[in-house]
């Protein structure tokens, strides 16, 4: 071919150009222009090289041969997943751990238990502010009594300090020494509000021991539930209360 030939072929050639992207296909992204062939090839190359080497191996597997992951893994949804295997605990186990639970939590309830009666001294139960009020009651003989009955002369105080269940001086006491602590209506107040959180916790301090001892009972019904003699439920599970089961009884030896 002469070189005159050549370049009559070479000027006849169309320039290539590339496609335009149609406006129904840009949400898929851009299109892929020519020179991207080689990175296709690659891939593609690269994956059947995968596969070839796969199947190699898969002729060269013994068939008599055997690994732990064989009944350890298996494929859910696709993928490779492999089992966990299972904590096998025997029915011993079991007791003594529920022995173990019990007695931490037997611990933490009479750490509880102690809290209680240390904050029960230190507050000498008296009633909070906002608490319920009790009650007193005076007996008479008549109506006329009733009708001129007179709690502050009865009490021997005076008539402010009628409403104080506690630290209620009588009118002699108050004659005979001089009034000690707080007086100022504000202090009295903090003095209050500082009381009632007191007990307040207090009652959360008794609730909590009490969750503690429903939890407690409940871990030993699970424990007792171990046991291979036969039983029936009597009453179902609380959040106040274990379930209870009426066990066979059984000879010991």
């Amino acid at each position: 071919m002469s070189a005159a030939f050549r370049k009559a072929a070479k000027a006849r050639q169309r320039p290539h150009r590339e496609r335009a992207q149609p406006a129904a296909r840009t949400k898929l992204g851009l299109l892929e222009k020519k020179k991207d062939y080689r990175l296709r090839a690659h891939d593609y190359h690269k994956k059947q090289n995968a596969l070839r080497a796969l199947q190699k191996k898969a002729l060269d597997k013994n068939p008599d041969e055997f690994y732990f992951k064989m009944i350890r893994a298996e494929v859910k949804d696709g993928v490779h997943v492999i089992k966990q295997p299972k904590d096998e605990i025997t029915p011993e186990q079991m007791k003594l751990m529920r022995t173990q639970d019990i007695k931490y939590v037997e611990m933490k309830r009479v750490a509880e238990a102690k809290k209680i009666e240390r904050l029960k001294a230190e507050l000498h139960l008296l009633d909070a502010a906002g608490s319920a009020a009790g009650r007193h009651l005076f007996f008479v003989d008549t109506e006329r009594e009733v009708r001129e009955f007179d709690i502050a002369a009865h009490l021997d105080t005076v008539p402010e300090l009628v409403d104080r269940v506690y630290n209620r001086p009588t009118i002699a006491t108050l004659q005979r020494e001089a009034v000690k602590g707080p007086t100022d209506p504000a202090h009295l107040k903090k003095l209050a509000q500082q009381r009632k959180n007191q007990y307040d916790l207090l009652r959360q301090r008794i609730e909590r021991e009490k969750a503690m001892f429903v939890i407690s009972q409940k871990i030993q019904t699970r424990k007792d539930l171990l046991d291979k003699t036969h039983k029936v439920k009597v009453k179902k599970e609380t959040t106040t209360g274990p379930a209870i089961y009426k066990f066979k009884f059984q000879r010991k030896r």
